[in-house]
């Protein structure tokens, strides 16, 4: 008898992987490497979320996979203020980052085969690796039309603004895929962890009236203060909207562990509590954004989409191996566009999130020869 293929099999190489020529070639300049490609942020944890990080740090037992109701009240009135959403019906839940979650929501509504999960044409890799580690079917579409007539879809991802093009969607379009969704009774997860850094066009969310129409049937909006609040490394994050999903959502992650820290919860609390540390960290975004946007610019590079989030989506058109090792040689590392999809070869992303230092170095290095 044959052993079960891995289920490692099921997914790509690990997409920074392919990075690593790249890297060790960039790391290799005379003054040092300038990494502009994954996006982790580099400055640091604010102090009120340390603090309370710190004084939440004596936990001997085990913390609520619901989350605490000081973190569930803090959720719920963050989403009411900064997604237009009435708190009314709503349902919410810490989660171990959104990456995770992101991975395991098609296991944990139940797809598999036969099952289609549909992501945007160009879009973060994980929509996909969540799909193929269900068995389920990835469409990637743009347009709904395109999808046609199927009964089988099951889920459908949006992300505004978008990782990695930095597209903003419309009330409109959003209020269309919803509509589209209910009629063939599909989840949509919209992935909003980008929703504070809105530049040349205002975001809106999954949660908005104006998108779902005051209601939170078949909706679920996927958040983050890994960017935010700068806690990439606390792992923490969230999802909110129907109240039936999140309940389904809970039950299985109460039998799977799918805990956030006790400390970590504390430490969410004060994040979404504060505003003050996260406007902050918005506009140093927003110059980095300024910098990079005009060193690159005035290199020959095309900026398209790019309105919201924390990318450049960037183009040379050539082949975006090309302009990786252009720029490694120049000692920036970017993201290859393909690593986001197929139609997005001739692309690359440059994140916001190296120091001001750094950032301003790029200029004079893109200059070079």
């Amino acid at each position: 008898m044959n052993a079960p293929a891995p289920v490692s099999s099921r997914l790509p190489e690990f997409t920074w992987d392919t990075l690593d020529a790249a890297a060790t070639l960039a790391a290799a300049h005379p003054d040092g490497l300038i990494n502009l490609s994954m996006g982790t942020p580099v400055d640091p944890v604010p102090e009120v979320i340390r603090r309370a990080l710190a004084e939440a740090s004596d936990a001997p037992g085990y913390p609520l996979t619901a989350g605490t109701p000081d973190l569930r009240a803090a959720i719920t009135a963050w989403v009411a203020r900064s997604c237009g959403a009435g708190v009314d019906g709503l349902g919410v839940l810490p989660t171990i980052g959104s990456k995770e979650l992101v991975a395991w929501l098609p296991t944990l509504l139940g797809l598999g085969p036969g099952d289609v999960v549909v992501v945007p044409s160009v879009a973060y890799p994980t929509y996909e690796d969540g799909a193929r580690l269900a068995g389920a079917t990835t469409v990637r579409a743009d347009s709904l039309t395109a999808v046609g007539p199927t009964s089988r879809v099951r889920l459908v991802w949006v992300n505004s603004p978008g990782n990695p093009t930095g597209r903003v969607l419309p009330a409109a379009h959003l209020r269309k895929v919803v509509d589209w969704a209910r009629e063939r009774g599909a989840v949509v997860a919209s992935d909003e962890c980008y929703l504070p850094l809105g530049w040349d066009a205002e975001p809106v969310s999954v949660l908005s009236p104006e998108v779902c129409g005051g209601s939170y049937d078949s909706v679920l909006a996927v958040h983050s203060l890994s960017k935010r609040s700068n806690l990439a490394g606390y792992r923490a994050g969230f999802v909110a909207g129907d109240p039936a999903l999140v309940a389904e959502l809970l039950k299985i992650r109460k039998h799977a562990g799918m805990i956030v820290p006790k400390p970590v919860q504390s430490a969410m609390v004060a994040a979404l509590h504060d505003e003050e540390h996260a406007t902050a960290q918005r506009e140093r975004y927003r110059a980095r954004r300024e910098a990079l946007r005009a060193a690159f610019t005035g290199a020959g590079f095309t900026v398209e989409h790019s309105e919201a989030g924390l990318y450049l989506w960037l183009t040379r058109g050539e082949d975006c191996w090309d302009t990786v090792d252009w720029l490694a040689r120049r000692g920036i590392l970017v993201a290859a566009g393909v690593f986001y999809g197929p139609t997005a070869g001739q692309y690359v992303r440059v994140a916001l999130t190296e120091s001001d230092e750094r950032v301003a170095a790029v200029a004079a290095r893109l200059a070079g020869p």
